[in-house]
């Protein structure tokens, strides 16, 4: 199926026409560069006494390029240093970083592993991102950097075959992905374990400089799963105050370890239903959940929809814990791509998209303004701008003009063109040639077992003749010849 893409509008109207076509209340206006412009007003939060100084934040983007043992690679610290390079001056975490080895979503991730060498990796990492921030001749006294803690849970694939760690079972997705029925449902006793790991990670963050840590609980990891967990027994399953309590006990022990640190959350507000290829046009559809509907924040058999009972309930919970700063996604990468991030091509293990991937974003977006009309003491960071292209400036605006979101993350965008944030800010024409087109490769390669980044526009990938040449080989396969 193909839908017109944004990029494709000579004009912010024509583009603006399309858009609200898609859904009627979403708007985009003409971005105001400098320092009168919505998107440069400095953050309502301070993180480790920083006021992100603008209202861009760069989305944690994991490069599939650490070495084994958990030390980053020339290509990891090349990322992070773009990162800082791009303007923008909110950074959730730069990369996922497993807790433990056993955690890890591949082989080539970033770990906890022996303290005084993840310390010094910590150290390394921020410095790079920083020493990018003022090589491109920007101030980082109002940079705030997080880091991302996660345990992939059901999705671990530490040495690259899957090893998931379930926290309860979901047949839907045991049938969808092939793997897992069989896998051992850690007791608590393990999940006390893997709780101090995240304690351990983040008074090490604290030591190393960092100004936040992200309590990661989306796309399906292990925290996002046990939020769903209604059929779990023990301590953390059941009812959505003991569903809650693992996170907040977490985030409770991290303060009382590291005073000084803020806690977020990366929050898949809803869980969503996996959808798959239809046999014959390869469009995503969704699958058969014969035991109903399972996971966070359902609503009922919709299979994409919402109900904010459980997602607000829970970030009630947060706020009353002191945690107001929360990145929202819904949804995960494994099992309904096309709602998570929104793209105009499948990665390898996806789909054709089944919606104009503008219904996608126009989700996100209701989804981020719902929340926070529910729950309106939050710090909210949106997602889903990377596929707007050449309207994302007039789109994010839009939205934090209005109070929608407090800041506008991007992703893939940050992979090819970090520097659209500086543009956008100080009203230079964008470089077209280097806006994300959402082919996916960054996904694709990753699930090859290649280095995650942008074959098609990055010079840096796109001369690794191998790996390229093996990324489009693919890329034409699975759409009939086409480039």
């Amino acid at each position: 199926m193909s839908f017109p893409a944004p990029g494709r509008h000579p004009d912010l109207a024509a583009f603006l026409a399309h858009w609200r076509a898609t859904d009627p209340g979403m708007g985009a206006e003409a971005v105001v560069p400098g320092p009168a412009g919505p998107l440069a007003r400095p953050s309502p939060i301070a993180l480790r006494g920083r006021v992100p100084g603008n209202r861009f934040c760069v989305q944690p983007m994991e490069g599939w390029d650490a070495e084994r043992d958990g030390r980053p690679t020339a290509d990891t610290l090349r990322r992070w240093r773009r990162f800082g390079e791009s303007g923008a001056k909110l950074v959730w975490g730069g990369e996922a970083f497993a807790v433990c080895r056993e955690g890890r979503a591949n082989p080539r991730q970033l770990f906890f592993g022996e303290p005084a060498t993840t310390r010094a990796v910590l150290v390394d990492l921020l410095e790079a991102l920083r020493a990018g921030h003022r090589d491109a001749g920007l101030d980082d006294a109002d940079l705030a950097v997080g880091l991302q803690l996660t345990h992939s849970g059901r999705f671990s694939r530490p040495d690259g075959a899957p090893a998931p760690l379930r926290v309860v079972a979901r047949p839907e997705l045991e049938a969808q992905l092939g793997v897992g029925a069989d896998a051992p449902i850690l007791d608590d006793a393990a999940l006390a374990r893997i709780a101090d790991r995240f304690v351990a990670l983040a008074v090490l963050a604290r030591d190393a400089g960092f100004d936040f840590v992200d309590v990661k609980c989306c796309h399906g990891y292990l925290l996002h799963e046990l939020l769903g967990a209604r059929e779990r027994e023990g301590n953390w399953g059941g009812s959505l105050e003991r569903r809650s309590a693992y996170v907040l006990e977490i985030i409770e022990r991290i303060r009382a370890a590291a005073p000084e640190l803020e806690v977020g959350v990366r929050l898949s507000a809803a869980d969503l239903a996996p959808f798959g290829p239809d046999p014959v046009t390869g469009v995503g559809r969704p699958r058969e959940e014969r035991d109903g509907p399972r996971g966070f924040g359902r609503a009922g058999r919709d299979p994409i929809g919402w109900d904010l009972e459980e997602p607000a309930g829970f970030l009630r919970r947060l706020v009353g814990a002191g945690t107001r700063l929360v990145n929202l996604t819904l949804g995960s990468p494994y099992y309904n791509p096309h709602a998570q991030r929104p793209a105009a091509h499948p990665p390898s293990d996806g789909y054709l998209p089944p919606e104009d991937p503008l219904v996608g974003v126009a989700r996100h977006l209701r989804l981020a303004r719902e929340i926070r009309a529910a729950n309106p003491d939050l710090v909210l960071v949106g997602t889903g701008y990377s596929y707007l292209q050449e309207w994302l400036g007039a789109v994010a605006q839009h939205e934090v003009r209005r109070g929608a979101v407090d800041f506008v993350g991007l992703g893939r965008m940050m992979l090819v063109y970090p520097e659209i944030v500086r543009d956008l800010l100080e009203g230079r024409p964008l470089v077209r040639r280097r806006i994300c087109r959402t082919f996916s490769d960054c996904t694709t390669a990753a699930r090859l077992g290649l280095p995650s980044g942008c074959y098609p526009l990055d010079d840096h990938y796109r001369s690794r003749a191998e790996d390229a040449a093996r990324v489009r080989s693919f890329r034409r396969s699975s759409r009939g010849g086409e480039d």
